[in-house]
C-alpha cells in the first residue's frame, strides 16, 4: 500500500498530527500497535462495571489551539474543572485545600506570612508560564552543520525568540533563570516557610520525575505542569467526561473526518530504508506500507533502536540515543471502590474529594521517598496522588460506587540486583493501598478490584521506556532544541523521509497535542517546498 504520510503510533500526538496533515489534503495512514488508539490516554474497563483512565489521568496541558482546530468539542469532548485544586492531609487533625477561592485562608492556618505571599508568587510564576505557553507551539531553533544558507533560517528563529525574551523585565529574567536551573525545593524554600503549601506546589516538581524535590532542574518540572488551562482558566486542572480516552477518541474522529486512515492491531516491525532514505514500514504481520514520509509517534529509543538498524544512523546520533535518559519513579494503579473514602482529618464528604489528593505532607517526606527508592527499589513511605474522577463523572462506576486513580512514587524504573517488577508488583501495590488507608481508615476494605501498572507494565503496554510518562526526562540537555538530540529538535529525524511527533520532542510530555501540531506544520512546510 502507498500513501503520502505514514504515522507509526496512534497515541494522542499521532492522532493530532494525522488530523492536521489530512486537513492539509495529504493522504495519511496511522498504524497503531494496540487494539485501541490513544496511547497512554485511554479509558478502559479494569474491573466489571468500572472504567477509568488507565495511565494518563487528568487534563490541563491539552492545548487550546489543538482543541479548537480539531473541533474536539464537536466530536464529543467535554472537560469539567475540579471543584477544588488540591487536598493535602497533613496529620489526623490538619489539612490544606487549595482552589475554589479558599487557598489564602487555608494557607493562613499554617502561616500568615505565606498567605500574604501567595498572590506575588502566583503573579511572578504566571509571567514565566506565559513565556512557556508561547514556546509550546513553536518549533525550536535547530542547530545545524553547513554554511550560512542552512544556518540563516535558524538564526532568524533564534533572534525572534531572543526578542521575545528581551521584553521580560529583570525580575522575570531572574525568575526564568531560577526556574530552569534550581530545584523545586530550593525555589519554594525561598518563597514560603510552612510545609503544607510547599508540599502542594512542590508535588508538581516530582510528578513523573524520578528525583528529589531538591534535585537541580526540578523547578522546571514544576513549571511544566503550570502552563496548561481548562476551559480558559489558566493553571486549572480538570476531568474529561468519559476519561482520558474521550480526548483521543475525539481526536481520532477529527482525523478520520478529515480523511485519515487509522488502523489498530498494526504493530510496525521495522522501517524500510532505501538509498539512505526512509520510504515505508513493514508490520509484524509482514504487510508493507510505502510513503513519501514516515512519522514516528513513539519513544525515541524505540524508534531508533528497535525499528531501525543503528548502523544506518550517524554514529554520534546513535550514541546519544543510547544515552538518552528515560525513567520515572511511577507506579500507576486504578481501583474500584464500594464507597467514597473518609479522611481522618476531614471525614465529611465534600468538594475536597474532587481534588488532587496528595499524600506527602512535606518536601522532606518527598526527598526521603526518593532516597528510599534509590536504596531499596521502592519507598516504604511513598508519595501518592489520588484522584476520584467518579465524583465528577458518574459514567465511570455503578451507582453509589466509585473509581480512583493512584499515581504513586517513588519506585525504581528498573529494579536493581536482578529483580523484576513482575515479582514485586503485588507487594508494592499492597503498600500503596496501605499508605492511603493510613489517612482514610476503611479504604483498603472498600477496594473491590485493582489494576496495577508497574514501570515495566507501563513500558510493555504503552511503550513508556522505564515507565517514563514524559518519553524522556525533562532535563536541560533533553529539552527544546536538544529534544531528543541537538541538531534534530525540529521534528526531523537524521534520515531523509523520517520525522518525529511524539513526547520525545519539544515541548515534552503530558497530553498537550503540541508535538503533533508542531510536527505537522513542519511536514506540511516540507511538502510545499517539495522536500518530501
Amino acid at each position: 500500500m502507498t500513501t503520502d504520510i505514514l504515522i507509526v503510533g496512534g497515541g494522542h500526538n499521532g492522532l493530532v498530527c494525522a488530523a492536521y496533515l489530512a486537513k492539509a489534503g495529504l493522504k495519511v495512514t496511522v498504524l497503531e500497535r494496540r487494539g485501541v488508539v490513544g496511547g497512554a490516554a485511554v479509558t478502559e474497563e479494569f474491573h466489571p462495571g468500572f472504567r477509568n483512565s488507565v495511565a494518563s489521568y487528568t487534563v490541563s496541558l491539552l492545548n487550546p489551539k489543538v482543541i479548537a482546530d480539531l473541533e474536539l468539542h464537536r466530536h464529543g469532548l467535554k472537560v469539567v474543572e475540579r471543584k477544588l485544586s488540591n487536598f493535602l492531609p497533613v496529620d489526623e487533625g490538619n489539612y490544606l485545600v487549595t482552589g475554589g477561592g479558599r487557598t489564602q485562608a487555608e494557607v493562613a492556618k499554617f502561616s500568615e506570612r505565606d498567605a500574604a505571599r501567595l498572590d506575588d508568587y502566583a503573579n511572578r510564576l504566571d509571567v514565566i508560564a506565559d513565556v512557556v505557553r508561547d514556546l509550546v507551539l513553536r518549533t525550536p531553533p535547530n542547530v545545524v552543520d553547513g554554511g550560512w544558507r542552512r544556518a540563516l533560517p535558524e538564526l532568524i528563529g533564534a533572534a525572534a525568540l531572543g526578542k521575545d525574551l528581551s521584553a521580560l523585565d529583570m525580575t522575570a529574567r531572574r525568575d526564568l533563570l531560577a526556574l530552569f536551573s534550581q530545584s523545586a525545593g530550593d525555589y519554594l524554600d525561598g518563597w514560603f516557610e510552612s510545609d503544607p503549601i510547599k508540599a502542594v506546589f512542590g508535588f508538581d516538581g516530582v510528578v513523573g520525575n524520578y528525583a528529589s524535590p531538591y534535585t537541580p532542574g526540578s523547578a522546571y518540572v514544576l513549571l511544566h505542569h503550570l502552563f496548561g488551562e481548562v476551559n480558559g482558566t489558566k493553571g486549572a486542572w480538570g476531568h474529561a467526561i468519559g476519561g482520558m480516552g474521550a480526548i483521543t477518541q475525539a481526536m481520532a474522529k477529527s482525523a478520520a473526518a478529515a480523511g485519515a486512515d487509522i488502523r489498530t492491531d498494526s504493530a510496525v516491525r521495522e522501517l524500510i530504508v532505501e538509498k539512505g532514505r526512509v520510504v515505508g514500514v513493514v508490520t509484524e504481520s509482514g504487510e508493507a506500507f510505502r510513503a513519501r514520509a514516515v512519522v514516528g509517534n513513539l519513544h525515541p529509543k524505540l524508534l531508533y533502536e528497535h525499528l531501525l538498524d543503528p548502523a544506518l544512523l550517524p554514529q554520534d546520533f546513535a550514541e546519544r540515543i543510547a544515552r538518552y535518559r528515560s525513567g520515572s519513579g511511577t507506579f500507576r494503579m486504578n481501583v474500584a471502590l464500594s464507597e467514597l473514602p473518609r479522611f481522618t482529618c476531614l471525614p465529611e464528604q465534600g468538594d475536597h474529594l474532587t481534588a488532587g489528593i496528595i499524600i506527602a505532607p512535606s518536601l522532606a517526606y518527598m526527598d526521603r521517598a526518593f532516597i528510599d527508592a534509590r536504596l531499596h527499589g521502592w519507598s516504604q513511605h511513598p508519595i501518592v496522588e489520588m484522584l476520584i474522577p467518579s465524583t465528577l463523572d458518574d459514567s465511570l462506576a455503578p451507582p453509589g460506587q466509585h473509581v480512583a486513580s493512584l499515581f504513586c512514587q517513588h519506585v525504581e524504573p528498573k529494579l536493581s540486583g536482578g529483580r523484576s517488577w513482575d515479582d514485586h508488583r503485588e507487594q508494592v501495590a499492597d503498600l500503596m493501598i496501605a499508605t492511603v488507608d493510613r489517612h482514610t481508615p476503611g479504604f483498603k476494605a472498600s477496594v473491590l478490584g485493582r489494576q496495577i501498572n508497574s514501570p515495566l507494565d507501563l513500558e510493555r503496554t504503552f511503550g513508556l521506556v522505564g515507565g517514563d510518562i514524559f518519553h524522556g526526562q525533562l532535563s536541560l540537555d533533553q529539552m527544546f532544541s536538544a529534544r531528543p538530540v541537538l541538531g534534530h529538535g525540529n521534528y526531523r529525524g537524521p534520515l531523509p523521509g523520517l520525522y518525529m511527533c511524539g513526547a520525545g520532542t519539544h515541548p515534552g510530555g503530558g497530553v498537550t497535542g503540541a508535538p503533533g501540531h508542531n510536527a505537522a506544520r513542519e511536514i506540511i512546510r516540507d511538502v510545499r517546498a517539495r522536500r518530501v
